[in-house]
């Protein structure tokens, strides 16, 4: 199953004959380009769980979102997407949570980059608990509050606001692809939100 599609081009534009220009952008790698890498190298993914919190900073909602596959199956993930070639950690996560999220979401960043884990996919099952069928990866996660209103984007359908107790369920869990499920749970015990 594959878990994400490849970041498109943002300097890809039709031309006369529809075949994409020269890449300008050291950052952007064309389809062929990222498979080769991916069959040679781990990627560098940021991840990041939305949160609401209240007045005291205590998480009080999960944002979980929904997409589907390409076999039509629905499926639950979080906030992710590649670390570019000359990008920070932080812009990293700032534009996957507005790509995922809507511009209007408002993300508050952590100030250290440091995440609440380090998740290592793998394509084979059976190393770690995290699998992606197209590659090794290694994931930097997050729990990165939003403020304003999320309106999904990209190949998100939705995003459901879940209290804590309900996105550690094991319906949740199940749901979300790759092993997301316990990289969630991690999220809301490093917060203090698991009971």
């Amino acid at each position: 199953m594959t878990v994400r599609t490849p970041d498109p081009d943002p300097d890809w534009t039709p031309g006369g004959d529809d075949a994409p220009p020269p890449n300008t952008n050291p950052g952007w790698l064309t389809d062929v380009e990222l498979a080769e890498i991916r069959q040679r190298l781990p990627l560098l993914y940021v991840e990041a769980v939305p949160v609401r919190v209240d007045g005291l900073g205590q998480v009080v909602e999960v944002g979980v979102l929904l997409r589907a596959t390409p076999e039509g199956k629905m499926t639950r993930t979080l906030v992710s997407g590649r670390v570019l070639y000359g990008e920070t950690l932080r812009d990293a996560l700032f534009r996957h949570l507005e790509k995922d999220l809507g511009p209007m979401a408002f993300p508050q960043l952590p100030p250290s980059p440091v995440p609440y884990s380090v998740a290592e996919y793998f394509p084979m099952p059976g190393i770690t608990a995290f699998t992606d069928d197209r590659q090794h990866a290694v994931s930097l996660a997050y729990v990165v509050p939003v403020t304003g209103t999320c309106d999904p984007r990209q190949d998100a359908l939705e995003l459901t606001w879940m209290t804590p107790e309900e996105a550690a369920t094991d319906a949740v869990s199940a749901e979300m692809e790759g092993g997301r499920g316990g990289l969630l749970r991690m999220a809301l015990a490093s917060v203090g939100a698991l009971r």
